[in-house]
């Protein structure tokens, strides 16, 4: 019999709404902020030199939360050279949220802002199809490699538009995080559809020491407050557990002891810790700059 479980992405509103949650509920975009305030102007310290115009290309750049910091601190270390910031974001709606964010931002104005309605390979083949191989200054990919087909043939691509001093951030779950552990467990019992994959720190490692590409790793430590999926029936615990197995109402199609089992893993301590009577998982990120 095929099982009832269906892929989240599947559901787009339901997805947003699961991430939005996951960012409500965990300290992921405060972690990714420490990063870019403490250790961003290093790694951008170069990529401008002698340019009347710095490129920056994001991949799935969202709703801009991050994207804007970035930019700021590209600002303030390259203060009045013109911006030229491209958007790859397959999301209309986090588009329209990106641009309500950029429309309610000041200090904008060296920036010009192009947003492409698209996917990663989707622009590459576009760019391949007009031959266009335009360089880039600074690109970013921020939590988006699980939903390429090929990361390693995606990651090749974006490298091969770096310019000389350029530099390619790479920001994903980290092999010491509770999702390494959840999902190197269960992942093959999650209907994943093609439609995204699991991957940590430890994968991209691989993929870039086998292409001879440098690199550099920063830890950051971030977690989520899942204490809402151990109450029976609560919303907020359903979507972040859809969240969790990237699967469409998990706890209402998923087979009962596939259920048990993961709600046992959670509580782990390769996954989680438990303090104060609440249930904080391992949500920790690793970024990873890539010279050219």
């Amino acid at each position: 019999m095929a099982s009832p479980m269906k892929n989240l992405l599947s559901d787009p509103d339901r997805y947003l709404q699961s991430f939005r949650l996951f960012l409500a509920k965990s300290t992921e975009h405060q972690s990714m902020q420490e990063f870019v305030e403490r250790q961003l102007p290093a790694v951008i310290t170069s990529i401008g030199n002698g340019k009347s115009a710095i490129n920056i290309l994001s991949i799935g750049g969202g709703a801009g939360e991050i994207d804007l910091l970035i930019l700021s601190k590209v600002q303030a270390r390259y203060p009045g050279v013109a911006i030229n910031s491209d958007i790859v974001e397959p999301s209309a709606d986090q588009i329209s949220k990106y641009k309500e964010r950029v429309a309610a931002t000041s200090n904008l104005g060296n920036v010009k802002f192009t947003w492409h309605e698209e996917t990663a390979y989707e622009y590459e083949s576009r760019m391949n199809a007009e031959k266009k191989s335009k360089k880039w200054d600074f690109i970013h990919m921020i939590q988006m490699l699980y939903y390429v087909k090929d990361i390693p043939a995606t990651i090749r691509y974006f490298h091969s538009l770096l310019e000389a001093q350029a530099k390619l951030l790479i920001i994903l779950v980290s092999e010491t995080s509770g999702w390494e552990t959840l999902w190197k467990k269960y992942g093959s019992s999650f209907p994943l559809d093609d439609l995204c994959s699991y991957v940590s720190s430890a994968d991209i490692k691989r993929i870039l020491d086998s292409a001879g590409l440098k690199h550099q790793l920063h830890e950051l430590t971030s977690h989520m407050d899942i204490t809402s999926c151990f109450i029976e029936g609560d919303k907020d615990g359903e979507l972040l557990l859809d969240f969790l197995t990237e699967t469409y109402e998990f706890s209402k199609t998923a087979p009962p002891e596939l259920k048990r089992q993961v709600m046992e893993e959670l509580r782990k301590p390769e996954c989680s810790e438990e303090r104060d009577g609440k249930v904080f998982f391992n949500n920790n990120l690793s970024v990873i700059v890539v010279e050219p």
